[in-house]
């Protein structure tokens, strides 16, 4: 997250972002997570950097996938403060910092990840040739962001519905308007940035990378007796994952 917005320390948001993932079934848990899980390498001696870590969890699911250093960096207090006491490894470093300041961490990384935190940054650009800068020659950048049909919309209802309340169709407006949105999200006044595909995808290339896989997961059967409502998410994915080579 950028410097200027630090929602995750806001009592409120921050309350309510924690009831969602304390949540057994939840869309990281059944879609986002396994999507992104499925790109990564094999970890065993490598030295990982985590953007936007939040609670720490996959710091350590790097950890015991054989990975010997990991940095996970957050702006959110708050957030350390949980990663620190639940997810704790002589091999993992937090550190508060904000996205916007990686380019004084000191060392390379053999893989840089973040999840569901890049749509909150930006300056895309400056933050991409960064994480190139902190790639070691061989180095790979997986990330995921919500989906630019999800962050396109800007105001009014997002989804049609039938008579009996039914989704019946995603309400698209505003998409090739990139930029600045705010959205109610726990809060008022949350602040996203909204981008393109093809300004995601020339930016990533633009910046030194070369995207080897896009994905956009959908839920499975399974999921949907889970969380019904998942059946939408036919109409419009929720999210948008990249895994990228140094070029």
């Amino acid at each position: 997250m950028g410097k200027n917005q630090n929602v995750y320390d806001n009592e409120i948001f921050f309350e309510g972002y924690k009831g969602i993932r304390e949540q057994e079934n939840n869309y990281n848990k059944l879609q986002e997570q396994p999507a992104i899980k499925s790109l990564l390498p094999d970890l065993k001696g490598k030295r990982v950097l985590d953007l936007g870590c939040g609670y720490g969890e996959s710091c350590s699911y790097f950890i015991e996938k054989g990975a010997k250093k990991v940095v996970g960096i957050d702006i959110s207090r708050k957030m350390l403060e949980v990663a620190r006491e639940e997810n704790s490894h002589e091999n993992i470093e937090y550190l508060e910092k904000s996205m916007d300041d990686i380019d004084n961490l000191t060392g390379k990384f053999d893989l840089i990840y973040s999840s569901l935190a890049l749509h909150y940054m930006e300056d895309f650009k400056k933050l991409l040739t960064d994480i190139n800068t902190l790639l070691d020659t061989d180095g790979l950048f997986i990330y995921s962001q919500e989906h630019p049909l999800t962050t396109a919309h800007e105001k009014g209802q997002r989804w049609t519905r039938d008579e009996s309340g039914m989704r019946i169709h995603y309400n698209l407006a505003n998409y090739m308007k990139s930029g600045k949105r705010e959205v109610t999200w726990f809060i008022d006044g949350v602040v996203k940035y909204h981008r393109t595909f093809s300004e995601i995808i020339n930016t990533v290339n633009e910046c030194g990378f070369q995207i080897e896989k896009v994905l956009e997961p959908l839920p499975s059967k399974e999921d949907i007796k889970l969380i019904p409502k998942m059946v939408q998410d036919f109409h419009k994915p929720n999210f948008l994952i990249i895994r990228a080579g140094r070029r």
